[in-house]
């Protein structure tokens, strides 16, 4: 089997950076939600998990390191997932500033395996998000999000408002990713136990689903109260029972 195409889905395995749904067709109207919350970010640090995965009968491992970092109106995240055997696979880069949204990404640039690097561009001057892959654009409204982003977002407005976070509550983000951009909505499950490198916590469940007309991969994401509210899990499961997952094993505070 060519290890490219395993590894076309190991990529998954750094945090959101699957393509959770087809692109959607240039003429179809795209939803833009604008929602302004309460928020509050999530204190520097660097994330360590382990990654597990079955794709096409194959058993995969390796490791992933986020180092997440905020402060002065500004954040900057920096993600790198390598494999056993491969090396690192994926690299992904957000930075921006903070505005009264939450996070502003400046730009977003993912770095695939044997790929070149794709950037998108928020461009605050004229309010339009622009790619390196392909012609598209979108308006920038307040509150948009890239894919590396978007989970810390999240974060920060649990951590602001922890009470909201109850079975059944929807949370709707504007995302960005390599060469388009879609609304992405978190549904919180339950509260349920994680096992990590830092021992069982327990961790809110949310789930982002594909829309029902289109294929793509289902996103469980699990944030940990009591570790800040950082993401304690996160697995990527498509259809056919081949998934990726990862797990928190170690947190530096910086």
């Amino acid at each position: 089997m060519n290890s490219l195409t395993t590894l076309k889905h190991v990529l998954a395995a750094g945090l959101l950076a699957a393509t959770l749904s087809p692109a959607m067709a240039v003429d179809e109207p795209v939803e833009h939600p604008v929602i302004k919350r309460p928020y509050k970010l999530a204190p520097s640090a660097d994330l360590v998990y382990s990654i597990k995965a079955r794709q096409r009968g194959i058993s995969l491992a390796g490791e992933s390191v986020s180092n997440w970092r905020a402060g002065d109106g500004k954040y900057s995240l920096l993600a790198e997932t390598k494999a056993a055997l491969f090396g690192k696979i994926l690299e992904q880069r957000s930075e921006g500033t903070v505005d009264d949204y939450g996070l502003a990404p400046a730009q977003f640039v993912e770095k695939r395996f044997r790929k070149e690097a794709a950037t998108t561009t928020f461009k605050r001057d004229s309010k339009t998000i622009v790619f390196s892959e392909g012609d598209d654009s979108y308006p920038l409204k307040g509150g948009e999000q890239d894919r590396n982003s978007t989970v810390w977002q999240l974060a920060s407005v649990a951590r602001a408002a922890p009470e909201k976070f109850v079975a059944g509550s929807e949370w709707t983000f504007f995302v960005a990713g390599r060469r388009d951009a879609e609304p992405w909505t978190f549904k919180v499950v339950k509260e349920d136990k994680v096992a990590t490198g830092l021992g069982e916590v327990a961790a809110i469940h949310l789930v982002k689903a594909p829309p029902s007309n289109k294929q793509g991969q289902q996103v469980d994401l699990w944030l940990a109260p009591s570790l800040e509210w950082y993401p304690v899990k996160v697995t990527f499961a498509d259809e056919d029972g081949d998934y990726v997952e990862q797990t928190l094993q170690k947190i530096i505070k910086k």
